[in-house]
């Protein structure tokens, strides 16, 4: 993607070793379960427990040295069983007071989430040419001692909303959440006893919005809301991280242009502050950024130009960027969010004759340039992907082939923030889905 003295190495190099490998199980079971006591009155509870299990080896690139060309590698084992479970139960409840009509919804969510176990080790692989790799070398260190932790979370949430139909054009929403939880690591070289931290905390997390209808086709709306989330990551010193905070304003405006066709248009302010983020000294571990915005707009519009023709599409503008940090320069933008995305996505099904029932779609993704990391250090090229899709309805039946990536490009699709973390896009996949529904 950078240009290097060496040349240019093919997109499919592979910097790991052919001996690393990821076993990786997971399985989860859940019901959900709704009471209807009258038309105004009803109640859901759903629960659900998820379950995985990890045995890996793996590699991390470091940088490259100085010739350009020689990769500095570690490599690590990781062995983990992860545990959640999840229970929701909601009141939903119509009432009116005088003209006024009410939507009421009481919740309750409890969650516990954890690793009885996480075991860890690390050591230093052999350098690699990436121009004329050489795998299976003797690693320059071998894998440590390694560490243990065990980590468990468990959190509350109580949350209480009214929808309020002042009138037939204008709805009102009201609501809050209030959180808590406890949170404790345990954390022990291997052979040595666990040292336990333990924390916890608890937020009120307010919701308002508003929607006005100054004629039938057009509806104005504002929200303002407020999060709480406990962050789950490992700290070089084995710390507790403080919970995620969020704060945001959107206002917008959704105007229906026909019976079929409908737009939308949203500006948004979001600040986040304590995100998670990769530990630049070692991205096996995390650390906490100050505090994130991102600033925005957001246009989409969907609908049936003609019978069996529909259209969909985008424009997005994302302004998002570092605005307090002890680590990283204030200013510096979000590292895999373009300033500027736009997708364009048509259907055609034939409505009569021997082909009824068939369809083709076709669809244009861009992706402007992308910061690679944190720093701001390098950028992600934009990118135009096409991608194409053929299906087939015949009474229950549903038979659908997607193309993506059509014409094969080479592009950059992400980063996980840093330069010897570039994912490449995919080269052109087509996958096939076949349903019968009953």
């Amino acid at each position: 993607m950078l240009p290097n003295p060496n040349g240019k190495i093919p997109i499919n190099r592979n910097t790991n070793e052919p001996n690393y490998y990821r076993d990786f199980t997971v399985g989860s079971i859940n019901y959900d379960l709704e009471h209807q006591f009258s038309d105004n009155w009803s109640l859901r509870n759903a629960f659900q427990a998820s379950f995985s299990s990890v045995d890996s080896l793996r590699g991390s690139s470091n940088d490259l040295l100085d010739d350009n060309r020689t990769l500095d590698r570690n490599y690590f084992t990781e062995k983990y069983d992860q545990y959640s479970y999840a229970l929701t139960t909601n009141l939903i409840g119509k009432v009116s007071t005088g003209s006024i009509q009410h939507q009421l919804l009481f919740g309750v969510d409890l969650n516990r989430s954890g690793y009885p176990i996480y075991k860890t080790s690390f050591g230093t692989q052999a350098l690699l040419d990436i121009y004329n790799p050489i795998y299976g070398q003797p690693p320059r260190e071998p894998l440590g001692a390694g560490n243990r932790l065990s980590s468990l979370t468990d959190s509350l949430g109580v949350y209480l909303q009214d929808q309020v139909n002042i009138a037939d054009n204008l709805k009102l929403l009201l609501g809050g959440r209030f959180d808590l939880f406890t949170q404790t690591n345990k954390s022990a070289d291997d052979g040595q006893p666990f040292d336990a931290i333990s924390q916890g905390g608890d937020a009120f997390s307010p919701r308002v919005g508003i929607v006005y209808q100054p004629i039938p086709a057009i509806s104005l709306y504002g929200s303002y809301t407020r999060s709480f989330t406990p962050n789950f990551g490992r700290s070089r010193d084995n710390r507790l991280f403080d919970p995620e905070r969020g704060r945001q304003y959107e206002v917008g405006v959704k105007a229906d242009l026909s019976p079929t066709f409908s737009t939308t248009l949203a500006f948004y302010d979001l600040e986040r502050s304590n995100v998670l983020t990769a530990d630049p000294n070692d991205d096996s571990f995390s650390i906490l950024t100050g505090e994130q915005r991102s600033r925005g707009i957001e246009l989409n519009f969907t609908g049936e130009i003609l019978p069996g023709w529909n259209i969909y599409g985008g424009y997005a503008y994302t302004d998002a960027k570092i605005t307090k940090d002890n680590t990283y320069r204030v200013g510096s933008r979000l590292f895999a969010t373009p300033k500027n995305a736009v997708s364009l996505w048509t259907t055609y099904e034939f409505q009569r004759g021997g082909l009824k029932g068939f369809g083709v779609g076709l669809g244009l993704f861009y992706v402007g340039e992308r910061e690679g990391d944190l720093e701001n250090d390098f950028q992600l090229p934009d990118y135009l992907r096409t991608d194409a899709s053929l299906f087939y309805k015949y009474g229950q039946l549903r038979a659908q082939l997607n193309f993506r990536n059509l014409f094969n490009i080479d592009y950059f699709e992400t980063t996980a923030g840093e330069i010897t973390k570039v994912i490449p896009g995919s080269p052109t996949t087509v996958e096939g889905r076949i349903s019968w529904e009953f």
